[in-house]
């Protein structure tokens, strides 16, 4: 493995009988001398926690924002895509698992913050997002990009499965400008079963607080699962914390499953359940549900208010028709995007005094 991918890590603690506690995920690992942490890239040496993963890239790639997928921010831009090695989660249904339930390969490729904000910079791309496995696994290296990437002008995502603690998102939070999180459900039950996760609830309390706290531009995404997650009440539970917590203007997207990873023998999921996931989002008072994998349907960006089409989407393609601002340019209803007109995002190190000023 290449010298410059371990580093000290930046949150933990130390323990009696040379033990440390990992505080960058919800797992809080105790982890004891020589062994790692839940999500194996990070290792107790001698009583000093390190990181094994530092600038290890997976995978790199120039993307529509509107892969990750987000709707709502920056329509029609590229982003240049990062992935690395790890998860904290164990995910049944794993798209990328090729490299999420992996250890850090020894010949794994080493990307530096520079060159990943140059690369990005070169391909004309308007901000990097950290994606394909959880980027949490690779936080010090994330917040030193973000850092850089924000001094270039580059907007930053984080595609997560939201299981990060307060006080890493807190560490990160003046130089994040999306977040981009899965619900898989709303229950322990499923949870459980479908990531092998118990304690799930504070993902819904760390959105609400990238939202409120940090001013970040937030999406959800459900990937429904015939038989595990399109029950009506697992539905319904995620459209109404989203509105009572994150506000009906926040996008979620109800994607299709296709069979994958530990779940080959399960089927695709019906358009006809992803139909009635979007009548339960509606319900609940969500104005901006999307349909996922279901090309041609629920793709576009409708105002609320007169109707009018405000981005037109097929696939990857978006469209920006009659947005002003975040408003919608016919009726100027509020749409909650975030534009070049209208970025509601911060440069530099504008929230990092006031950040140490507040209490969590």
């Amino acid at each position: 493995m290449t010298v410059g991918m371990v580093r000290e890590a930046l949150l933990y603690e130390g323990l009696t009988g040379g033990r440390v506690r990992c505080h960058v995920c919800q797992w809080r690992c105790v982890i004891n001398p020589g062994r790692v942490g839940v999500c194996r890239v990070r290792q107790n040496r001698d009583g000093v926690l390190h990181t094994l993963n530092y600038g290890a890239a997976s995978s790199v790639a120039v993307d529509p924002i509107e892969k990750k997928p987000l709707f709502h921010f920056y329509p029609g831009t590229d982003v240049f895509s990062v992935g690395g090695w790890g998860c904290n989660f164990h995910c049944r249904h794993c798209q990328n698992w090729q490299i999420a339930c992996t250890d850090v390969p020894r010949d794994s490729q080493y990307l530096s913050p520079e060159e990943q904000v140059r690369l990005a910079l070169d391909h004309r791309c308007d901000g990097i997002a950290w994606t394909y496995n959880e980027p949490a696994m690779w936080f010090e290296y994330t917040l030193d990009s973000a850092k850089l990437a924000h001094a270039h002008g580059l907007y930053t995502v984080y595609v997560t499965n939201g299981f990060m603690t307060p006080e890493a998102l807190d560490a990160i939070g003046p130089w994040l400008d999306a977040w981009r999180v899965d619900v898989k459900g709303f229950s322990d039950e499923l949870y459980q079963r479908l990531a092998q996760v118990r304690k799930w609830r504070g993902i819904l309390e760390v959105a609400v607080r990238a939202r409120n706290r940090w001013n970040m531009h937030v999406e959800v995404v459900t990937n429904i699962i015939p038989g595990w997650n399109d029950a009506e009440e697992q539905l319904k539970g995620i459209a109404d914390w989203m509105v009572e917590d994150l506000g009906e203007l926040t996008p979620w997207h109800v994607t299709r499953f296709f069979p994958m990873h530990e779940m080959q023998h399960v089927e695709p999921t019906p358009v006809s359940t992803i139909r009635h996931a979007v009548e339960i989002g509606h319900a609940a008072g969500l104005k901006f549900v999307y349909s996922g994998n279901v090309r041609g349907e629920g793709e576009d960006s409708v105002c609320y208010s007169c109707g009018r089409t405000n981005v037109r989407r097929l696939g990857y393609k978006a469209e920006v028709v009659a947005l002003r601002g975040s408003s919608c340019s016919h009726c100027g209803a509020e749409l909650n995007f975030r534009t070049s007109e209208a970025p509601g995002r911060r440069t530099g190190d504008d929230y990092v005094e006031r950040a140490e000023e507040e209490t969590p």
